[in-house]
């Protein structure tokens, strides 16, 4: 069983061709753009979603199931470079950060947890499985990523830069399944998120990660209010910046503008976008009555 479930992409532009040709890695061809989203809407459907169901929804659940959907609408998008050759991805996989503490040296350590098949998994579906997997792994109890920190904690440093690029060139170039050496199966998913926005800040640019094979990351900022301009009209409304850095050999303009409309659909109309609100609590209990 491979490591990833891939078909090669073969109707390749020539600007693709000469992307794939110029750039060696992804250290060369980092992109950076930035889109601004009114947060009305999507902040009353959280709102409105919390009262009825007594959970805990998010942002973070949130753009995994918009950008899911994003990458649904633009399956180029959901693509990994082996052999200087464009694979797309038959599964949606999201991943974003977590922050959790190092018991060792005290010191905050960055993990993640990937959601797969994000796209037709409802909200509620997303927001279980992630608060089960967080859970893991900030008690410490996700066997696959505690033998994965215990393996690097035990590498001298002088080791990590050429171990880290071996297992990217046996999990993605060769495809290669390592879970039986303790690596995990598709550790990153196809795009990674990470809200800056939760430590405050209103904008910030992530670096491309060469060995995930990432192409696209996204970083989520905090949400601010700020003047905009309605029908001529002043007016003060709630903004969310996001910021993406892509590999420009998979990505370029077109693509972002086509995934920039997406998004911007989603966060205008969530209902729309994510599914009716859930049934409140109340509402269950009379029907049950």
């Amino acid at each position: 069983m491979p490591n990833l479930d891939l078909v090669a992409k073969d109707n390749l532009s020539s600007f693709r061709r000469i992307a794939l040709g110029t750039w060696r890695t992804a250290y060369d061809p980092s992109v950076y753009g930035s889109l601004k989203l009114e947060m009305a809407p999507v902040l009353a459907y959280i709102d409105a979603f919390r009262e009825r169901t007594g959970r805990r929804l998010t942002l973070t659940h949130v753009l995994v199931k918009a950008v899911a959907l994003t990458l649904a609408e633009m399956p180029d998008a959901n693509a990994i470079l082996r052999w200087k050759r464009i694979y797309l991805r038959k599964d949606i996989g999201v991943f974003f950060q977590v922050a959790m503490k190092d018991e060792e040296t005290g010191e905050i350590d960055l993990s993640g947890v990937t959601i797969h098949d994000a796209g037709s998994k409802s909200l509620l579906d997303i927001l279980d499985e992630t608060e089960a997997r967080v859970a893991k792994v900030r008690a410490h109890k996700d066997k696959d990523l505690e033998q994965t920190r215990s393996t690097f904690k035990r590498i001298p440093y002088v080791l990590l830069g050429p171990m880290l690029s071996l297992i990217g060139f046996l999990c993605y170039t060769l495809n290669l399944d390592l879970r039986k050496l303790g690596i995990p199966k598709d550790t990153f998913g196809s795009v990674m998120i990470t809200n800056v926005g939760s430590l405050g800040l209103e904008e910030a640019y992530v670096p491309l990660v060469p060995y995930s094979r990432v192409p696209l990351l996204v970083a989520v900022g905090k949400v601010a209010e700020e003047p905009v301009v309605r029908d001529g009209q002043l007016a003060i409304a709630q903004t969310m910046k996001l910021f993406a850095t892509f590999d420009h050999r998979i990505l370029d303009g077109s693509h972002a503008a086509k995934m920039s409309r997406c998004l911007h659909a989603c966060f205008a109309d969530p209902e729309a976008a994510f599914g009716p609100l859930p049934e409140s609590r109340a509402s269950e209990a009379t029907a049950e009555g």
